[in-house]
């Protein structure tokens, strides 16, 4: 007897055939990506060679082997797609040529950006098509499974059905209830409740610090000693409100639009004991009404986020630091001041304009008050192998010190 099993919700559906049964689950993709069009049962016996070939095709593998070969299977798959090709090797070392100055560039960092990009995108296609399905209590009915409940109730919450994810998503949710649990510690608030920062799946964690450093040693301005009032615009993990607190300011409102992103904040304030000065908001941009401190890092790569977790990195079209600078000068108070934290990476991959910030700032009745840089200190910046090194070794951090042209006599 053909029996079909049908689980309904809101996500796209998923099925298969084992047997004289249809399996009709449903596909849950953090990235946004739909699911495999063709689909097959695989176990043990598959080779990581055609694992690795039916995934460049696009079909999914519906995995029913032991679970930790499945890991393993994953990152075979991972070294096959690492594997530079002879076009790659040749490209490689024009690449260290041009790096070191001995020809140039023969492509625009533009294109290299975009190129980049489309493989890293490829990549993760390819890498995603190996799959997992889940019962509806995020446990995986596979040998030597281990216990994931916790990692995918972080991320999914409470489901009434099974479902079918990849075995890579599945991994980052591990990786991320990890980093959740730990925290990550700061000096820039080690004086606060845990000192840690717990960031969750899917928000921006503060893994580049020399930002924080800028936040801490920027003069505070003179009106907060009367309106200790400051804005934190698009807060994330909350680790700028954080700061704040920490300088002393007494009422912070910290806004984010993503839902996400205000649990992360929440769970942070908590944590660090600083409940009574920091308030959330879910909303876009501004709270009502002014501040004497508006503080914003907005995503500093101006380009289309090719899934929904990537807004923390990519701006299109400069819309959120657009919207900031032209709506900074109505939130202010008299006196008042707005920090624009940004890195320049984007002129220097040709993503942006080198004066477009500055004309920008013009045109929005704001002026510059003073400029602080500082350098990256993250491992890419010296990764010569990195595709992007050329433009990541010239990048500078900056916090721009703002106030409205109205203010100064």
């Amino acid at each position: 007897m053909h029996k079909t099993v049908l689980h309904e919700s809101a996500h796209p559906p998923i099925s298969w055939e084992e047997g004289d049964v249809t399996y009709a689950c449903r596909w849950r993709s953090e990235k946004g990506t739909p699911p495999p069009k063709k689909l097959i049962i695989a176990d043990d016996t598959l080779t990581a060679d055609e694992a690795y070939r039916v995934a460049c095709e696009g079909t999914g593998i519906i995995w029913r082997g032991d679970y930790q070969n499945a890991k393993q299977l994953l990152q075979a798959m991972s070294r096959r797609a690492d594997k530079p090709s002879k076009k790659s090797i040749r490209n490689q070392k024009s690449a260290k040529k041009q790096q070191e100055g001995l020809i140039p560039l023969a492509k625009p960092m533009s294109e290299i950006f975009h190129k980049h990009r489309l493989t890293q995108s490829q990549r993760s296609r390819t890498l995603g098509m190996l799959l997992i399905q889940v019962n509806p209590d995020h446990s995986i009915p596979l040998r030597r499974a281990q216990d994931v409940s916790q990692a995918c109730m972080a991320v999914y919450g409470k489901v009434t059905e099974p479902y079918v994810m990849s075995l890579r998503d599945l991994l980052g949710f591990i990786g991320s209830l990890e980093w959740r649990k730990n925290g990550m510690a700061l000096d820039a608030i080690k004086d606060l409740g845990d000192g840690r920062i717990h960031p969750h799946y899917g928000v921006f964690a503060p893994v580049r610090s020399e930002y924080i450093g800028l936040l801490e040693k920027a003069p505070l301005p003179e009106l907060l000693s009367k309106q200790s009032v400051a804005f934190d615009i698009g807060t994330g993990t909350g680790v700028l409100a954080a700061v704040l607190a920490k300088r002393g300011i007494q009422k912070i409102i910290a806004t984010d639009q993503d839902e996400r992103a205000i649990e992360c904040a929440a769970e942070n304030i908590e944590g660090l004991g600083i409940g009574k000065q920091v308030k959330l908001m879910q909303t876009n941009l501004f709270p009502d009404g002014q501040a004497g401190l508006i503080v914003c890092n907005p995503p500093w790569v101006p380009a289309r986020p090719s899934s929904p977790i990537e807004y923390a990195i990519y701006d299109p079209e400069n819309r959120m630091l657009l919207a900031f600078l032209s709506g900074l000068k109505n939130h202010l108070s008299e006196g008042g001041e707005g920090w624009l934290i940004m890195s320049d990476f984007a002129e220097h991959l040709g993503l942006r304009a080198p004066q477009m910030l500055v004309e920008t700032i013009e045109e929005s009745g704001l002026k510059l008050l003073e400029k602080i840089d500082t350098k990256p200190k993250h491992s890419k910046v010296t990764n010569t192998e990195d595709a992007l090194h050329e433009a990541r070794k010239k990048e500078v951090t900056s916090l721009w010190r703002l106030t409205a042209k109205a203010t100064l006599s």
